[in-house]
């Protein structure tokens, strides 16, 4: 079932993706939770706290979020390597620590999106002239 890259897709496994989505993500998403389940205890907690709140304030789409969760990985996988403790990685504030954690990935971020046009709607109906091109509202 599986193809390869430069293989063409059988009609089957692309109504399959259209049904359930990219059998890629799938795979990735698989890979990123073993190697979270793969962390000590402590390190582990965290992360899935942290996923906890990705989920809602993430990303929006696959590729993306994926993206985010691989990276996560490599950073959590690098400091329990070298015994960083909990609170040097996540800091006094852990939603200011993934707040800026989740900035890098500003694609696909529907608050980013929403943010700018809501702002850029304040300044319109205070009357102030905006040199942004985000006139989507």
């Amino acid at each position: 079932m599986a193809t390869g890259s430069d293989e063409p897709k059988s009609r089957y496994l692309q109504y399959l993706e259209v049904i359930t989505g990219s059998l890629e993500d799938k795979r990735r998403y698989r890979q990123y939770k073993a190697r979270i389940k793969q962390l000590p205890e402590n390190y582990r907690t965290a992360v899935e706290a942290l996923e906890r709140y990705l989920m809602h304030f993430g990303p929006a789409d696959g590729a993306d979020a994926l993206s985010m969760y691989e990276d996560l990985a490599d950073l959590i996988e690098q400091s329990a390597a070298d015994g960083t403790p909990i609170r040097d990685i996540f800091g006094k504030d852990p939603v200011e620590f993934v707040e800026a954690f989740v900035a890098n990935y500003p694609l696909g971020q529907y608050r980013t999106r929403e943010r700018n046009r809501f702002t850029s709607a304040i300044e319109r109906a205070a009357g102030e002239d905006t040199a942004r091109g985000d006139r989507t509202v």
